[in-house]
């Protein structure tokens, strides 16, 4: 047997490492791998460090710069950072042993919909209210084929997510992602990038022990600090400014009398109890206060309960479960009808979105834009049968 030289196996070593970390980026950039990055698990002790300065926001500075997503006015300061950046389009999960999450009351937008088997997922868009310091989200989860057409809808968001459904047929996320050219312009898969922007944290809620797949955390910051490696900044890939191309809703410059909606109530599945939602209007905020599975719904990151001011619940054709993993569908591009509640009222409005990449339109019966609230939206999508208590 012939014996390798020590420099020799040196060298050889290194090449190998070289050949199998080219490797590996080509297939995960090209093809997107499905390998869990982030093996590092933090204690609960340890804490990544932040790759971005934040702003220092005068706290006497005027709030007179309209965000773009739910019309929610900030400062200057505030406004000349996002312009640099587009919005994060989070999967955020909800099992019972995801609660409570990391980041939700820091949304400006969030979706909510079935994800599988009756259990919902949320779709968070952070953009203006996430610039002055960095927000923790988690846990973050895989992707979902409808909440990749919603987020169509914001002119290509960063999509944030931990791999997806990767099947042949109507629920193959991964598939759209790729035919769509997001692997190469707005994708941030947890399984391309990994450690530290994406960890393990198992110690996130002390004292709750839950499976792996419930502990994936991130921050914008650290989201926002890859895209910016990648040149994935405010221009989209045909060298557009993202704010001259996104449709934004319409706001109420003149929040409309008070109605007398104080509680709103719905189910996503009859018999899913541990799902179901009740807002609570509060007066003195403008606020819709939110409760899940019958207890306050709160931001683990400061245990403040979530609220918003809009809530808006579209109806749509939901089929499924469609396979053994118990994947849903629901139609997103078409007509249907929503209820839009702001200002402690509700109004009766339809819903249009025409194509994929279109954003969702809301209009009363005559076509005009209904005016929301200026403030954070929070919209469930429920099947066409589905209940709405008020």
């Amino acid at each position: 047997m012939t014996k390798i030289k020590k420099p020799h196996l040196f060298i050889a070593l290194i090449l190998y490492v070289l050949s199998a970390g080219t490797t590996y980026a080509l297939s995960s950039a090209i093809f997107g791998s499905q390998q869990d990055t982030s093996q590092q698990i933090l204690s609960g002790e340890e804490q990544p460090t932040a790759l971005s300065s934040l702003l220092q926001i005068d706290p006497t500075a005027p709030k007179d710069q309209e965000c773009p997503l739910n019309g929610e006015m900030f400062t200057l300061a505030e406004r000349e950072a996002w312009e640099k950046r587009r919005p994060l389009f989070v999967m955020i999960e909800n099992s019972p042993d995801a609660r409570p999450q990391s980041g939700l009351g820091r949304a400006d937008v969030v979706f909510e919909a079935v994800a599988e088997g009756g259990v919902t997922r949320f779709g968070a868009i952070f953009y203006c209210d996430s610039q002055r310091d960095e927000v923790t989200i988690a846990p973050v989860r895989s992707a979902r084929t409808y909440f990749v057409d919603w987020a169509s809808g914001f002119n290509l968001p960063m999509y944030v997510h931990v791999g997806g459904a990767n099947l042949s047929g109507p629920a193959d996320a991964l598939g759209q992602i790729r035919q769509y050219g997001w692997s190469l312009q707005t994708d941030l898969d947890q399984f391309s990038i990994g450690y530290p922007t994406f960890i393990r944290n198992n110690n996130r809620i002390p004292g709750k022990k839950v499976a792996t797949e419930h502990t994936m955390e991130s921050s914008t910051e650290k989201l926002w600090a890859v895209a910016e490696e990648r040149g994935w900044t405010s221009v989209d890939p045909d060298g557009n400014e993202w704010l001259a191309d996104y449709t934004s809703w319409v706001f109420e410059d003149e929040p409309s009398p008070v109605g007398s909606v104080k509680k709103i109530a719905y189910d996503f599945w009859s018999g899913y109890n541990q799902f179901s939602v009740e807002w609570e209007y509060d007066e003195q905020s403008n606020r819709f206060l939110r409760n899940m599975a019958g207890e306050q719904h709160v931001d683990h990151n400061d245990g403040s309960r979530i609220d918003m001011a809009n809530v808006i619940v579209l109806k749509t054709v939901e089929k499924g479960p469609i396979d053994e993993l118990k994947h849903m569908l629901y139609t997103t591009v078409g007509k249907g009808k929503a209820l839009v509640f702001k200002n402690g009222d509700v109004l009766e409005v339809n819903w249009s979105k025409p194509t994929r990449i279109s954003q969702i339109s809301f209009t009363d019966n005559s076509g005009k834009p209904v005016e929301l609230a200026r403030g954070p939206i929070w919209i469930s999508v429920l099947g066409l049968g589905s209940e709405v208590i008020y």
